[in-house]
């Protein structure tokens, strides 16, 4: 018997080459398999890049649509004709518009957290009173007319309309100039 022959008898070497062989096709395998992985996981991630570009596409739109609603918001509250004031159950005022702050004859930043009855005249201070007191404890909307001033200036008179909403309990108060319709009327 060859050395040769013996090699291929041997159990041993047999074992070795097989192996060897097995090595090779699992390369071969391994290669194909993470290929195959490869292309998976990149398509992945090409389907979860465009996923991410929709989500920020709505998110662009969905920030724009706010935009938009919060230049309405401002120009409705800001600059309607009317005075909007939002107060505490004290009277303290949260906040108020332009309009509003022009009718107490004041900066608008200076006018929040000042009291809203400190504006309204004495003599019509009991009228204020009950009108308030009334809406806290309807929590239906009511109306006033008051005289509006302050240290004995008169400013102007208005007629009011408020009502308390939400679980904060404020009262929001819509304020309009009736001084001069009063004076068309009496002419």
């Amino acid at each position: 018997m060859t050395n040769e022959e013996q090699n291929f008898t041997d159990a041993q070497m047999l074992r070795i080459k097989a192996e060897e062989l097995l090595k090779e096709k699992q390369k071969k395998v391994d290669i194909s398999v993470k290929e195959a992985d490869a292309k998976k996981l990149l398509h992945e991630l090409q389907v979860h890049q465009i996923e991410l570009e929709m989500q920020n596409e709505e998110l662009r739109q969905a920030n724009e649509t706010a935009e938009t609603a919060l230049k309405k918001y401002t120009m409705l509250y800001d600059f309607a004709p009317m005075g909007y004031f939002t107060l505490d159950s004290d009277g303290s005022i949260c906040d108020l518009n332009f309009t509003g702050a022009e009718l107490l004859g004041e900066k608008r930043f200076a006018l929040v957290n000042s009291n809203f009855k400190l504006f309204v005249s004495e003599a019509s201070q009991p009228v204020f009173n009950k009108f308030f007191s009334k809406i806290y404890t309807s929590n239906t909307k009511e109306s006033c007319e008051v005289m509006l001033g302050y240290d004995n200036n008169p400013l102007c008179l208005v007629y009011m309309e408020g009502i308390v909403t939400g679980d904060d309990r404020k009262c929001l108060l819509s304020v309009v100039d009736i001084s001069g319709f009063k004076k068309q009327n009496n002419h």
